[in-house]
């Protein structure tokens, strides 16, 4: 029980500071630190998530929310999450342990390669947002939601760095506009998931509690950071738990 508690509540303070990156650790932290199957952890970690990303955007909120963009990437990835939930049944549990690390990793180089924020177009007015932006962010609302539904992940530590990096989102707005994101993936994700799943409310609850806890303080916290250290802690912890996943997965 107390490692969930412990680990609950880093994954809401992650959520909290970052706006995404909590189903990185909830996954390996309720396989690896709670005990929970893959097949277990996966709807558990789309449910807490998704909770925990509701709960962090209330303060987050006055940042400004980027509609266009939320409409374009949710719309499009809550199909994408179901065949990517249906993909996942089919495959090797320890691929796709694997599969999480190697993703986590390509998340976090490119989030050290940000230098610098640009307004790019779906930073813009609804009309330029449309016919620039949409290809991109539907593009982007595809993969999120296939490897929402694969992995059991919300997609923040991919959303975050793709609403700065290939949208022109400024950080700020973009870490609310990825909590948004987050619960439509989260909800669709564990709908894909829903049967045969069964709460271990106990297991739950610890961690679920904490999480939301964590994420509501840490995000009135964060926004007194500065976005590069925002950045480079986001890419710090993604590398660190890619080698605990990794290790975790070989040893298993």
């Amino acid at each position: 029980m107390i490692p969930a508690l412990a680990l609950g509540l880093v994954v809401g303070i992650v959520l909290g500071v970052v706006g995404g990156g909590g189903s990185i650790i909830a996954v390996p932290a309720l396989v690896y630190g709670v005990g929970m199957t893959p097949a277990q952890a996966i709807p558990t970690s789309l449910l807490v998530v998704g909770v925990s990303s509701l709960a962090a955007l209330l303060p987050r909120a006055r940042d400004g929310l980027n509609w266009s963009v939320i409409a374009l990437v949710g719309g499009a990835g809550v199909p994408a999450a179901w065949g990517g939930a249906a993909v996942g049944k089919l495959l090797d549990p320890n691929i796709l342990m694997l599969a999480f690390a190697v993703i986590m990793v390509a998340a976090g180089i490119r989030m050290l390669m940000r230098t610098r924020e640009t307004e790019g177009s779906c930073s813009t007015g609804p009309r330029r947002a449309f016919r620039s932006c949409a290809p991109k962010a539907v593009g982007m609302g595809l993969l999120v939601g296939f490897l929402t539904g694969l992995l059991g992940v919300g997609g923040g530590f991919l959303i975050t760095p793709a609403l700065t990096i290939f949208l022109g989102l400024r950080m700020k707005q973009a870490v609310g506009t990825s909590l948004v994101i987050i619960v439509i993936n989260s909800a669709a994700g564990l709908s894909a998931h829903a049967a045969g799943y069964t709460i271990e409310w106990a297991t739950t609850l610890a961690f679920a509690v904490p999480a939301i806890l964590g994420s509501v303080v840490a995000a009135r916290l964060a926004r007194r950071l500065k976005d590069k250290h925002i950045r480079i802690s986001f890419a710090v912890l993604i590398f660190a738990t890619a080698a605990w996943v990794t290790a975790g997965t070989v040893t298993a």
